[in-house]
Formats: C-alpha cells, sequence, structure tokens
C-alpha cells in the first residue's frame, strides 16, 4: 500500500478533503493531506513522492479553478525529480455551446461559437501544471465530468427539490460518482500512464430523466430572467449537451465507471442505486423514438398526407441492416425536408435515420429540443463516425447552410459540396451512399430576397434574414406539392479501402458522382411537374 499526499495549499479546500475521504475509504492505498514544503522535503529524504492535486475553485459556483494556488503549490513541487503527481482538472475544458461535439476526446478543441471563460481558466490551469512539472514528474491528468457530491453549482443544482431548466431544452449530460472518480485516481496511480484522461460514465442522462431519477421537480424559467441571479455561460451547462469520450480511460488506465449516471444521481440523493430508475437506457445524443413514433401519427402524418402530400420512390434503397450514409438536399432554410425524410425513412422501413445537425437549430429553445429527440447530431466527423460504428444510419446535407439559404430561382440547382465530408465518413466507416432528393420543398419558404444583419447572424449563426411570401412576417410554410425520390445506393465500401479518405481525387470523384446523380433525378422530376401544388411526377401519365 503506497503512501499519497493530497496537496492541501489552501487549509480550506473542501473538494480536496472531500476526494480525501472518497479515496481513504477505498482503502487501495494510504492517502494523507500535505502541504507542498511537506512533499517537497519528502522527496529530499528520496522517499518515493507520488501526490495528488485537487485545486480549489476561485469563484463560489465552483466552475473556475484558482490558478494562483496552482502556482504557488506548483512552484515549491518544481523542484521533485521522478515523482508521480495527479491532477484533478475537469471536462469543463471543453466549453459549452450549441457547436460542442458529443462525447469530446482528450485532443478536442471547443468551437468559438460558445462560452469560452470557464474552460480557458481549466486550459490555463492544465499549462501552469505542464510548465513548472511537465517535464520533470509523470504527470497524470484526469477530467471528470459533474462530480455528485462536489462543491460545484452543477452538483448544488440537483440537490433541491425544485430544480430551475432552461425551457425548450433537454440536454444529454454525464454525472460521476465521487467514488468512481477516486477508483479513476487509483487507477492513474497503479498503472503509471502520464498523459491526459477523460473520466465519466458511458452511459449519459438526459437532464429532464436526471431531475426525476433524483426525485426533484423542474421548474422552467426563462433564461432572460435567469441571467440575472447567474453568468449566461453556466445557465448553458443546463441548454446544451455536455459529454466526452472515456475510450482512452479504459484502454489506458483500466477505468471503468461503476456506477452509470443514473446510479450516480439516485446515490447522490440518498436512493439506492438498484432500486431507483437508475438502469434506464438512454440515447446516447436524445433520441426518443417514442417522442417520434407519437409526431409521426399526428404532426408529421397530417404534414405529410394531407399539407404537403408527399409521394415517394425508391425506398427500398435505404438497407434494412447496418451503416449508411443518406445524402440529401436542403431548401426551404427550416429543417421539415429532413423530417419529413426522417417521417418516411421510419414509417416505411422501421429504421431511425439520425441527421447532423447545423448547431445554430439548437440555440432555440423548444425547437433545440425538437431536433434532438427526433434524432438530431450536432455536425461533426466524430459523432457520424460514432453513429456509423454503430451500424445506425447517419443523414447529412452536403451543401451546407448555404444550399438551405439558396434564392428560388436557384433552388434547384445543386451547389458544390463543401469539404466532402460525407465522402470521408463513408469511406472511413466502410457504409454505401444512399442520395436522395425532394422536389417540392424549396415552395414552403422559396427565398425572394435577403437582409444581411452581423446582430442577427451572431443571434442565430443563419447567414441572412431571408425574405419570402410569408417569411418572416408570417412563418407559415405554404402547401407545396412534394416528391421524394430515394437514389439506388452506391456501394463505395465494396470499389475503396478506408484509407481512401485520404486520396483527395478519389474523394473529389465519388462527390462529384453523387452530385451528378442528384442533379440528374432532380431534373428529371422538375420535367414532369406540371403544378407546384397539384398533381403527381411518379405517375406514368405524368410523362
Amino acid at each position: 500500500m503506497a503512501r499519497i499526499a493530497i496537496v492541501e495549499s489552501k487549509p480550506t479546500n473542501v473538494w480536496a478533503e472531500a476526494v480525501l475521504r472518497a479515496l481513504s475509504a477505498r482503502q487501495k492505498n494510504e492517502y494523507y493531506l500535505a502541504s507542498p514544503s511537506e512533499i517537497f522535503r519528502q522527496a529530499e529524504r528520496n522517499m518515493e513522492t507520488a501526490c495528488v492535486y485537487v485545486p480549489p475553485f476561485s469563484d463560489h459556483e465552483g466552475t473556475t479553478p484558482d490558478l494562483h494556488d496552482a502556482e504557488a503549490a506548483f512552484q515549491q513541487l518544481a523542484g521533485i525529480q521522478n515523482a508521480v503527481v495527479v491532477l484533478i482538472s475537469s471536462a469543463l475544458i471543453y466549453g459549452i455551446g450549441p457547436g460542442r461535439q458529443a462525447f469530446a476526446k482528450e485532443d478536442y478543441s471547443p468551437p468559438g461559437n460558445g462560452g469560452k471563460r470557464i474552460c480557458d481558466q481549466w486550459n490555463l490551469l492544465e499549462r501552469i501544471t505542464t510548465k513548472f512539472l511537465g517535464q520533470k514528474v509523470r504527470l497524470t491528468i484526469l477530467r471528470p465530468v459533474t462530480v455528485l457530491p462536489s462543491p460545484t453549482v452543477f452538483s448544488r443544482w440537483l440537490s433541491h427539490g425544485l430544480i430551475r431548466t432552461l425551457p425548450g431544452h433537454d440536454p444529454c449530460l454525464q454525472f460521476l460518482s465521487l467514488n468512481d472518480l477516486a477508483e479513476a485516481v487509483d487507477c492513474a496511480i497503479a498503472q503509471k500512464q502520464s498523459g491526459v484522461f477523460n473520466v465519466a460514465p458511458d452511459a449519459v442522462v438526459p437532464l429532464h430523466a436526471a431531475i426525476r431519477i433524483a426525485g426533484s421537480h423542474r421548474m422552467a424559467i426563462a433564461r432572460t430572467l435567469q441571467r440575472l441571479a447567474r453568468r449566461s455561460e453556466v445557465l448553458d451547462h443546463f441548454r446544451y449537451s455536455w459529454t466526452i469520450s472515456t475510450r482512452k480511460a479504459r484502454e489506458e488506465l483500466g477505468f471503468v465507471a461503476r456506477r452509470s449516471s443514473a446510479a450516480a444521481l439516485a446515490e447522490f440523493r440518498g436512493r439506492d442505486p438498484r432500486q431507483a430508475p437508475a438502469d434506464m437506457q438512454f440515447d446516447d445524443f436524445g433520441m426518443d423514438k417514442d417522442y417520434i413514433r407519437f409526431y409521426g401519427k399526428t404532426l408529421f402524418r397530417f404534414l405529410s398526407d394531407l399539407y404537403w402530400r408527399i409521394e415517394d420512390r425508391g425506398l427500398e434503397h435505404v438497407p434494412q441492416e447496418g451503416r449508411a450514409v443518406l445524402v440529401g438536399m436542403h431548401r426551404g432554410f427550416m429543417p421539415w425536408d429532413g423530417v419529413m425524410a426522417l417521417n418516411l425513412v421510419v414509417r416505411k422501413t422501421g429504421r431511425y435515420p439520425r441527421f447532423l445537425t447545423h448547431p445554430g437549430l439548437l440555440k432555440f429553445p423548444f425547437l433545440a429540443n425538437f431536433m434532438t429527440k427526433l434524432g438530431g447530431v450536432v455536425a461533426s466527423q466524430q459523432s457520424a463516425d460514432r453513429v456509423l460504428q454503430s451500424n445506425e444510419i447517419v443523414g447529412i446535407f452536403p451543401e451546407g447552410i448555404q444550399g438551405a439559404f439558396t434564392f428560388y430561382k436557384h433552388a434547384y440547382q445543386l451547389q458544390e459540396f463543401g469539404r466532402d465530408a460525407f465522402v470521408k465518413m463513408a469511406l472511413r466507416n466502410r457504409a454505401p451512399i444512399v442520395p436522395f432528393v425532394t422536389v417540392g420543398s424549396a415552395e414552403i419558404f422559396p427565398i425572394l430576397g435577403k437582409i444581411k444583419s452581423r446582430l442577427w447572424t451572431r443571434y442565430t449563426d443563419w447567414p441572412c434574414v431571408p425574405l419570402t411570401p410569408t417569411f418572416p412576417l408570417l412563418p407559415i410554410p405554404l402547401p407545396s406539392k412534394w416528391h421524394t425520390q430515394f437514389l439506388p445506393p452506391i456501394h463505395i465500401e465494396k470499389d475503396y479501402p478506408p484509407e481512401a479518405e485520404r486520396n483527395r481525387s478519389v474523394v473529389k470523384a465519388i462527390s462529384l458522382e453523387v452530385r451528378t446523380q442528384m442533379q440528374q433525378a432532380v431534373n428529371e422530376m422538375l420535367q414532369r411537374r406540371r403544378s407546384i401544388f397539384f398533381g403527381s411526377i411518379f405517375e406514368p401519365e405524368a410523362g
């Protein structure tokens, strides 16, 4: 049993004391509190030195580390050679915002469209640690998600019987038991692995379900009002999903959380995890199949069968099992064509595709919840890989947001496919590409003009304010007649190895082939169309 010091540079560091109690209860090693100077003196006596630094917080909300304390402590420890140091950092280092990637890996850098102050402080903590200790000791940095219990605003929030939430948002989160954090520390010391490791349960839990599991009730209060008492960046952690990948810790440290997020919540509130609904399984990205089925029988059926009277062809080309990449064209700037494509696939094949979603759609309350429960996934290569490697279907609109905001006079002329990310993900994951096109969706909001506004773009992530016959004065889509056609799959996995994703000429050639097939299908459908609002282009007499 090794003797390991918990660095106590501040006598009032309640977080360090809580971690000490959890570590001592495991009885794997002998843990004790010691000041940096005491630890340095032990090292001078040629004693084997191992220590854990648990930074005190600099704010009452427990979201940012005390950098002055860290620098003072590491300056004293800097003279130690060949020691073992474990730093308890935080997954808050990955930032928050609508574009934050799900299941962020250790090398993830947050985008610039979310809060940055909190993650910048944790980045500084790790840089300070590396500056003073990185070349002299074996440094292991652990980045846990919200630990229960802990002196953080997130832990305190969930300890109340009535919990304030933001209306229209139900993000996916992870919660780590304090005992599991202690186990991660023991694993880091035993495995003698330097580096950075995420620490979390694999399973997620949506916020609203978390509140139910905790035995609490939620009270939705508008973000504008809540900002009077709490910083916007803190509130955003209950607005957007934030999850991390634990694969590296599992493979290199041998760490696997014993408690799921739901079990950690139940235990935190004094409930027996075996008796509480802690074994419930939640979708990694927040998809709710019951939610989809409900709207499929109500709103989506009305829109599909009565309002837009959607006709479809080629759904037999969607694989009945296994992975695939659906590639479509998106018009009308609202996500209705993607939603209707989802509805068609679910109704007629029984499969539930997930569409890569522009972050701007997740900024708006209720729309964010709507898109997430329908299977919307923040657009990223890593998220797409996770979906495909689970043998699911991922949908993408490769023209990007510019395609959705195309002027109506060019609505049915496909634009360039940007970085051709869909080809790379299909090659990398050995998935067939299934193109599909819709004629009629461009007419629900035909864009006749655009207003450029930096304020609007910063708020919505839209490139402009679109002007249509009904939007923005009366944002009701027009009842145009829709026709959706799924084209035969392109089995690139049979012709190219995964490494072909790095061959630019191959990627471009595949992308051009997909776009050409889609454009030809659109042109043929338009030639057969006699009216925007009536008639069928799939009936033989339409030709």
